[in-house]
C-alpha cells in the first residue's frame, strides 16, 4: 500500500499546471455540450484542482456531515467562476489555490477531524480562489462565450468536482481502511496532497527568486 502511495506522489509531483487545460484544446467552444466537456474535464486535468478535491473528500468524510459539507466548496466555487467572469478580481487566486492545497493536505497528513463549521468556511473560503482559476478558461476564449456555453461549463464543474470529492472519501474508507482520520493511510493520501502543494508553491516562488538573483 506505501508503495502504491509513493507511487501517486511521485506522479502528482511530476505534473506541472500546464496540465489544466480544457480538454478541448483551446478550440472554441460554442454549445451546451463543449462547455459541459470543458467544465467536466477541467478539474480533471488541472492538478491543482484535482488534489485540493481529493484532500477535501478525504477531510470531509471523517467529519460530520460528510455529504453536505462539499457542496460549500461547490456553492463557492461557482460564485468565484461567474464573479470573475463577470469582471470582478480576485487578487492572488493562484496563490491562495496552492495555499488550499497545503492547507488541505496538511489537515489530512495530520490526522485532524474538522467541524461543520471549520470544513464549511475553509471548503468555501478556498472554493471562491480555485473559481476564479476556473474563470481563466473561459476568459481565455477567444470572442467570449455564449450563455449555453456557461452554463454547460458550471454544471461539469460541480458535478465532476463533488463527485470526486465523495468517491476520494469512499476510496479512504473503504479501499484503503481508514476508519477514522487518524489513520495511516488516509494521512498517506494527505501527504501526497501535501507534497504536491510543495511543488507548486516552489514554481510559484521561482521567477521571483530567479529574478532576484539575477538582478
Amino acid at each position: 500500500m506505501n508503495r502504491i502511495f509513493l507511487g501517486a506522489a511521485a506522479a502528482a509531483l511530476a505534473a506541472t499546471p500546464a496540465f489544466a487545460h480544457h480538454p478541448l484544446g483551446g478550440l472554441p467552444m460554442t454549445s451546451f455540450a463543449d462547455g459541459l466537456l470543458s467544465g467536466v474535464g477541467h478539474p480533471v486535468l488541472g492538478f491543482d484542482h484535482l488534489a485540493f478535491v481529493i484532500a477535501m473528500g478525504i477531510a470531509a468524510t471523517f467529519a460530520p456531515a460528510r455529504l453536505l459539507t462539499p457542496l460549500a466548496y461547490v456553492a463557492a466555487m461557482l460564485l468565484g467562476t461567474l464573479a470573475v467572469s463577470a469582471g470582478l478580481a480576485l487578487p492572488l487566486a493562484e496563490i491562495a489555490i496552492v495555499a488550499s492545497i497545503l492547507v488541505l493536505g496538511g489537515v489530512v497528513l495530520a490526522g485532524r477531524t474538522l467541524g461543520v463549521g471549520t470544513a464549511i468556511a475553509l471548503f468555501a473560503g478556498f472554493g471562491l480562489f480555485h473559481g476564479a482559476g476556473f474563470a481563466g478558461s473561459i476568459l481565455g476564449q477567444e470572442g467570449g462565450v455564449g450563455a449555453a456555453v456557461m452554463v454547460g461549463y458550471l454544471i461539469g464543474l460541480a458535478a465532476v468536482q463533488y463527485a470526486i470529492a465523495l468517491v476520494a472519501g469512499w476510496a479512504a474508507r473503504r479501499l484503503l481502511g481508514a476508519s477514522e482520520s487518524m489513520a495511516v493511510n488516509a494521512r498517506l493520501a494527505g501527504a501526497a496532497v501535501f507534497g504536491v502543494g510543495l511543488f507548486l508553491a516552489l514554481e510559484v516562488v521561482e521567477g521571483p527568486l530567479v529574478a532576484a538573483i539575477a538582478g
